[in-house]
């Protein structure tokens, strides 16, 4: 599977109405990057796409998700405006994460999925809602594949306090389990 998963599905009929051009524009916020080399980053991805992001990252917080992070790479991609990524540390996790954000971008939102790859395996799902990508990823394949990385020049998109949280829960997680094999 690629990071970019999605390139054939086309940014027509995504319900979230045409864009007017990429530049920032009234509606659209300015946020500081993480990162001390990064200016503040404007933030051009559609305010459709920003709510199915924060709603979608909120679900996966509350099936404890980890480490959730939102990229806006709506300069970067024709084919999405923005990449959720989260992680959990085994398969059934990664599952139960990926159907709670199906089931409240549906409830809540009234959209599905237009493709859903990689549930047999459960260690990399990749949900694609044309507008937003989500990638739920086993914590390993989240180190080895490092989507971070390749999207790191990207301006991060604010989430929900809860989502925000759990940052470096991963890195937590695997400390303890050390411990417990340790012990």
């Amino acid at each position: 599977m690629v990071a970019g998963a999605g390139a054939g599905t086309g940014r027509s009929g995504s319900g979230s109405g045409e864009k007017t051009g990429r530049g920032l524009s009234e509606g659209h916020e300015t946020l500081g990057g993480p990162a001390p080399d990064r200016k503040a980053a404007s933030v051009t991805a559609t305010d459709r796409s920003i709510e199915l992001t924060r709603t979608a990252a909120q679900a996966a917080a509350d099936k404890l998700a980890h480490d959730i992070i939102a990229y806006d790479v709506s300069d970067v991609l024709s084919i999405t405006d923005t990449f959720l990524v989260a992680s959990a540390p085994n398969d059934r996790q990664v599952k139960a994460i990926v159907d709670g954000i199906e089931e409240t971008l549906s409830k809540e939102l009234d959209v599905k999925p237009v493709r859903r790859e990689g549930e047999r395996d459960g260690r990399w799902v990749l949900l694609d809602y044309i507008d937003i990508v989500v990638h739920v990823q086993h914590s390993e394949e989240r180190v080895f594949y490092a989507l971070e990385r390749l999207w790191k020049d990207c301006p991060e998109i604010a989430l929900p306090e809860d989502a925000a949280a759990t940052r470096g829960k991963a890195a937590a997680h695997a400390r303890a389990a050390a411990e417990d094999e340790g012990a």
